[in-house]
This record gives C-alpha cells, structure tokens and sequence, in this order.
C-alpha cells in the first residue's frame, strides 16, 4: 500500500512540475471578425473584442462566419457553372436552402482576418527563462501581440507556429493577442491546393491541435535530427543548441518502446570544450548488435534521450525514431536492403467533420491500420503536410508516407516564375523536415502537385539541394499527370500517364502489362492517382454528415434521380457500379504487378475524394468505411504483399476449347518463399469442383514475374453454360486470387418455328407482329439494341 502509495505522489509531482513549465491555452477566448480588414489600423490588440469563441478550433467549427450563398467567393476552381443556371437546380440555389454540388457545403465559411485574445499569467519560476508559445496548426498566417507589443507573423500550412516571447512578458498577467488570416494571398500556394481549398478540408480560420505557453532554460535543444546507420548499428545525432556561454556535456541513450522486446541502448556521454564549442553538436550512439529494424513489418520504434548541461543548468529531449534505410537501386525502392514495391493510395485530406485533419495519434492510426487491412503500405498527401499525429501513426503502424509541400502551383501561381511560391516551398520543406524528419515513416518528399510555370529547372534545383542535405529520404520534383515533362534530377517519379485499362480496344484479358510504356524510364516509377473508377453516390451516407461539412451534393444527386422517375434506385445503381468499379480496380492494380520494374502505385483513392464536382472514386467512403459491395478480406486478394497472378487471353470461352492460363506470382514480403506450394481449384457457382491441382512447388524471390506454371482445363465436358470461377492459392499462406470466366455451347440448335420471327431490327414486320402479342415495343428495341451491340 505504501508502495502504491509513494508511486502516486510520484506521479502527482511530475505532473506539478510539467505543468510549471507548460500552461494550456485552450478554453475561451475573446474573438472578433474583421471582415473590413481594419483591426491593424485600428489597433484592435489594444482594445476588447467583441465576442468569444472557444479554441482549439476553426470558425466553422464553432458556426463563425456567414452561411454559403451564390455570392460566396470559394477558394479553388469550379468547373462547371451551369448549376449558377440550371432549373432542374433552381430549389438549390434559393435562399435558406443553398447547397453546391461541386463538393461538400459548409454550415458557415469565412474568408480574411479574425481576432482572438486572451489573459496569460506568467508563473514567477519562469523569469530568466525562454518563453515561448506554441500554436500546432493555425490556418493561415498568425501575427501575435503581447501586451500590444508586436512579436511577428508567421504562415507555415504545415509545421506549428512557434513565438518566442521572452523580452516581452514579466511574472504576472499579461494579454496575448492573435490575428489569424486565412486569405489564400496570405501563403499563395494555388487556391486548388489541397492545404487550403473548399474542395478538401474548407479554407477555415483558427488554430486546431495542441496550444501552449513553455519554458526552455537558457541554455537547450533548438533542434535534434538522428540520422540511422542500420548497416554500421549506429545513429548519428545532429544536435543544435543555443544559450551556451562555457563547456557543456552531451548525454545520449535511447530504449524501443513497442516491439515487445525490450532493448536498451547504453548512455554514452561526451563533453564540449570552449574550443570545441558550436552551435551544431554531433555525436554517434552504438546501437549494439541487438538493434531492431524498422519497416512495414516489424515497425519497432526507439526512444533517444538527449541531455545537454551546462553548470547548473541542463535541457532534456526525447527524439522517436525508427532504424531503417529507404533507398533506390536501379527502378526500385529498397527498406533496409530489402525490394520493396508501394501500394499505396492519395490521401486528400477530407475530413468532413471537422474541415481540417485530425491533431490525434489514435484517429491517423485508424486511417493507416484500414488501408493496411486494404493491402497497402504507402500513402501519398496530395498538395499537403499532415500534422505531426499522422507520422507518429504511421511509425507505429508501419507505413510509408511521401508529404508534399502545401502546394498545388497551377492555374493561379506558377512554379520557376519568381514568383512568391518558389521561396516559400523550399522554406517550408526545410520546416517539415525539421519538424517530422525524424519519423521512419517520413520515406519521401515531393515540393507539390501539378505544376504550371517554368518548373521543371525549379524541382531539379530543389532535388539536388535535398540529395545533398538530408539522406533520410528519397525525393521527387512533384507528383504530376502524364501530360507534365519528365523530371531528369528526380531520384524517382510519381507520374500518369501508365495506369488504366485497354477495354475501350481489346476485350478483357490478363496477357498485357506496361513494360513497352516504362522501358525507357531508369528511375523508380509510381504511378500517379491510378485508378479513379468512380461509383454511383450512396444515399445512405448522407446521415454521416454531422459536423462542419454537409452532403448538400448528394441531396441534389437524389432529388435529380427522383425528378427523373427513378426513386429508390439509388441503392441498386451504387451496387452494380460499385461491382464494376471494384472489377476494373482488380484489373488494373493486377496489370500493374505483372509488370517488370513497376515500382509502386498511388491510387486514387482507397476512400472517396468530395472535390472537383464529387469524385466518387473510392471502394470506401470519405470516412474509410466500406459502402457494402467489397470488403477488405476480397480485395486483398489482389493488393497484398503477395498475390497470385493469371495470365490469359480471354474470359468467355466456348466447350471446343481449352482453358489455358500462366501462373505467377508477385510477392513483397518480409521474407522469400521456401519450397511454396501453388495449388488451383475451378468450381461453378455452386461449388461443384471441375478441376484442382498443384501448379508447383518452389522457392519464390522477393520480386513479381515468379513463374510457377501453367493450368490447362479442357472445357468439352461442360454440360451447359456457365459461370465458373479459378482459385489459384499459396498453400498455408493467406494468398489467395480468383477470377471469374464463362463457357458456353459450341453451337446451339434452334428449333424451326415458322410462328417465331426472328430479327436483329425493329422493321415494320416486326412492329406489326408486337402490335397484335403480349411483348411491347419497348422492350423489343432494348432487346434488339443489345443483340445489335453484342
């Protein structure tokens, strides 16, 4: 009891003197719109404000702002204008009851400056030391007042907004002041980037996530970067300090905290004479033999303790990081020495519940462990940073992300121009690397999406700064469609332009792959928003809206289907497009790993994107959950690290022939396959076995084109037409693929019936006969029009 006892007390004093060097800014905050954009004038620091608001949180959020009208001014493109119009959309464009069909409706939008105020109290155990302020996502630029001293402004998308606030703030009550901005001019990325425009998560006003006042002694950390050596057991650590006036003394250490085996790295310290003294401080941690890797796998994490003390004074920091390597050789990526190929999907950063993605480690783990149960390993940000949360997820889940600067530099900014934007996204790379390059997730960068502009010598200058500077990661100039220019220095490339399905000219097969349009390409390539199947919209997902973004889009899909008769065939539509949708996403991710050197792709998306007039594209909705037509289980059958592979010419077969396929398999697994046996079933659609067997049993590399075999299935013993389907499995493993083929009759004999006309056109003869039987002349022109299309 004491013992329990002692801990709590423990406990209880840690928290104490945590919280006398932090103080917690959330809670309510007086606030105020300044719509005329007149409060710097007037200086509005120095008086009241008018209204409150609670923070963290956007405007929207908290119904700040005015409802969306026909006069709003969105930030982004929109590409159809025929709503501003249209009558059958007359009852959306009405006062009280607008709603737009280009992406989701917000409950309230605001666009220009706010002001947020609140008293501080300065403990008296903080004078002599740094005080800083911390605000983790504000959106978009910060000016900040103290006593209505200005201390600056500050406009990252992507990493907090820190202040140091020192020289002016005094033990006792002081009044900090906030002007936040959300104009787009006040960054200039490209108003369709997908860190600030309505097609995504909303251009809102505030400040989300974590928010704080602390202290630094006056001699600390201003930034630690570990840069793993897997190959030699070791980290370097790349310490910059500050405040340092006499020899100071460096203690490292570092312990895994998740793998469920407990390591423990011994604590080396060093000590820095005067002379040796510099702002930039390295050492090297052995890591011992012991050291566990990190990747997809086995995403086992380290805890590193850096102490810096100087006399009497010391700062302590805790560093997560992974040991893992993420390298290219030739056309692909290598973790820790191993072959890897990215599945991967973009993420868009919907979150319509908030307009803004989530602060919390628990929500981003949620995100990455569904896409993980969907096969996938890789996520892209399209044209935006995520916070802080999403790398700490994804270490821990194992996955591999490529962020972008906030940027999509097109239609209204332009990349390479001397414009503003090409200062701010080199800056604000360097701030996200400073901020989440420690995370093992953090693989690869990219400045942006699209550009326009005289770009292409623009990425290559930045491509060649970032090789030079950090070797954490892999980099590409940006993420483009096939149309853009290849990027020469790019050490690999997110690019269009291989991807899709040849249906249009060829019946459906699984003979084709890309090679012929990926020979010339020497670098890794990924694929670029492959995919984009879309899906009829569900209606049943309407309710799901219960926060800052409405569904107002669907509410217009459903009144047109019921103004044109088809009420209630909503569901009906969203099943059989969605049975398609997922087939041609089987298609194409299958084409894609029967390729030679394809190294990843880049879907668009696992989950629906709202934007760009509503583009249903995912097999998920907008909340990562599964909308009833595929489930995890059925689509890992052809996105997982291993998946079985046919090759054949055609799916409709008649009984004079013979059922040929190659079997391969494409397999990027933790580890090769020993002595893998591959096995096949053919059955109908009630089970009925027609043919089993083994393919072969071998060693199976990490790689795709493992060749295993061939299944030839005579088809002149079936007694009539049918569906039937071929499983093809790895035994003892969860890889399993199938494909469905049809076989019919050689020749089928009709009786002669001199009372049955026969046509493949509606004549006159025949629209006599309907006139005088049961059967309508509707139903004979579908009927003649699908034998005539057949």
């Amino acid at each position: 009891m004491r013992k329990h006892i002692f801990v709590f007390y423990l406990l209880l004093i840690t928290q104490l003197l945590h919280a006398q060097n932090v103080i917690d800014l959330a809670g309510e905050w007086s606030f105020q719109i300044d719509k005329e954009n007149k409060g710097i004038d007037e200086k509005w620091y120095a008086h009241p404000l008018n209204d409150k608001i609670n923070l963290p949180g956007s405007m929207p959020e908290k119904l700040k702002g005015e409802r969306p009208s026909l006069q709003t001014q969105w930030t982004g493109s929109l590409y159809d204008s025929s709503f501003y119009y249209n009558p059958e959309l007359e009852m959306f464009r009405r006062t009280g009851n607008v709603k737009f069909p280009f992406f989701l409706t917000p409950e309230r939008r605001y666009v220009g400056a706010a002001w947020y105020k609140r008293e501080i109290h300065i403990p008296s155990s903080w004078k002599g030391k740094r005080v800083m302020l911390f605000l983790e996502r504000p959106h978009i630029e910060t000016t900040v007042w103290i006593n209505n001293q200005r201390i600056g402004s500050q406009n990252s998308l992507s990493t907090p907004h820190e202040y140091d606030i020192t020289a002016a703030v005094r033990p006792g009550t002081s009044t900090l002041t906030l002007r936040i901005d959300n104009h787009d001019s006040c960054a200039k990325v490209g108003q369709n980037s997908h860190s600030i425009t309505d097609h995504t998560q909303g251009n809102w006003n505030g400040v989300v996530g974590r928010m704080y006042l602390y202290v630094l002694p006056e001699i600390s950390f201003k930034d630690i970067q570990v840069f793993p050596e897997p190959d030699k057991q070791q980290v370097r650590v790349r310490m910059v300090i500050q405040g340092h006036k006499s020899p100071v003394k460096l203690s490292l250490k570092a312990e895994s905290f998740n793998s469920g085996i407990p390591h423990h790295v011994p604590e080396i310290t060093q000590a820095f004479s005067k002379n040796d003294l510099k702002d930039t401080l390295e050492m090297v941690l052995p890591m011992g033999k012991d050291v566990q890797l990190w990747d997809e796998f086995h995403p086992t994490l380290y805890k590193l303790t850096a102490t810096l003390t100087q006399a009497n004074q010391s700062d302590t920091r805790e560093v997560e990081f992974g040991m893992r390597t993420f390298t290219i050789q030739g056309r692909w990526f290598y973790v820790n020495g191993r072959k890897t190929m990215l599945r991967g999907t973009v993420e868009n950063c919907d979150f319509p519940l908030t307009g803004y993605p989530p602060m919390d480690v628990e929500s981003w783990e949620r995100v990455f462990r569904i896409c993980r149960n969907y096969g996938l390993n890789h996520m892209r940000f399209h044209s935006y940073c995520p916070p802080e949360a999403a790398f700490k997820a994804a270490d821990r889940v194992g996955f591999y992300l490529q962020p972008e600067g906030p940027s999509w530099p097109n239609h209204d900014v332009r990349l390479g121009q001397g414009q503003y934007i090409d200062k701010y996204l080199l800056e604000e790379t360097i701030r996200m690397t400073q901020r989440y390059g420690n995370y093992a997730s953090f693989c690869m960068l990219a400045c942006g999406n699209e550009p326009s502009g005289g770009w292409v010598p623009w990425v290559s200058r930045f491509v060649d700064y970032w090789k030079a500077k950090d070797s954490r990661r892999v980099y590409t100039g940006a993420s483009v469609g096939g149309g853009w220019a290849w990027q020469p220095k790019s050490q690999y490339h997110v690019k269009a332009g291989v991807r899709g399905l040849n249906w249009k000219s060829k019946r459906p097969e699984t003979m084709t792959d890309f090679r012929e349009y990926l020979d010339t390409v020497k670098q890794p390539f990924v694929s670029h928003e492959t995919g984009q199947w879309c899906v009829f919209p569900n209606f049943n997902e309407i309710k799901k809206y219960t926060g800052v973004n409405k569904a107002g889009n669907f509410e217009i899909f459903q009144h047109l289907l019921h103004t044109h008769g088809m009420e209630g065939k909503g569901q009906d539509f969203m099943m059989a497009s969605g049975k398609l949708q997922a087939l041609c996403y089987k298609h194409e991710i299958e084409r894609t790993l029967r390729t030679p050197d394809y190294a990843g792709f880049q879907l668009l998306a696992l989950n629906d994107y709202s934007g760009q007039g509503t583009a249903l594209v995912g097999i998920l909705d907008v909340f990562f959950e599964e909308k009833g037509y595929i489930n995890a289980e059925e689509w890992r059958r052809f996105c997982a690290p291993t998946v079985p592979l046919l090759r054949t010419e055609k799916f409709v077969y008649t009984t004079n022939e013979t059922f040929h396929a190659n079997i391969e398999i494409a397999h990027f697994g933790a580890e090769p396959l020993q002595a893998a046996k591959v096995c096949y079933r053919i059955t109908d659609a009630y089970g009925k076995v027609y043919s089993h067997g083994v393919i072969g049993q071998t060693d199976i590399p990490i790689g795709n084109l493992n060749h295993i075999g061939q299944v030839d299935f005579p088809l002149k013993d079936i007694p009539s037409a049918m569906k039937l389907n071929i499983k093809v499995q790895v035994e003892g493993t969860d890889a399993v693929n199938d494909w469905d083929f049809w076989v019919y009759p050689e020749s089928v004999d009709f009786a002669s019936d001199e009372t049955i006309y026969q046509t493949d056109t509606l004549d006159n003869k025949a629209r006599k006969i309907l006139e005088k039987g049961k059967y309508s002349i509707n139903s004979l022109v579908y009927w003649v029009t699908y034998v005539h299309n057949v």
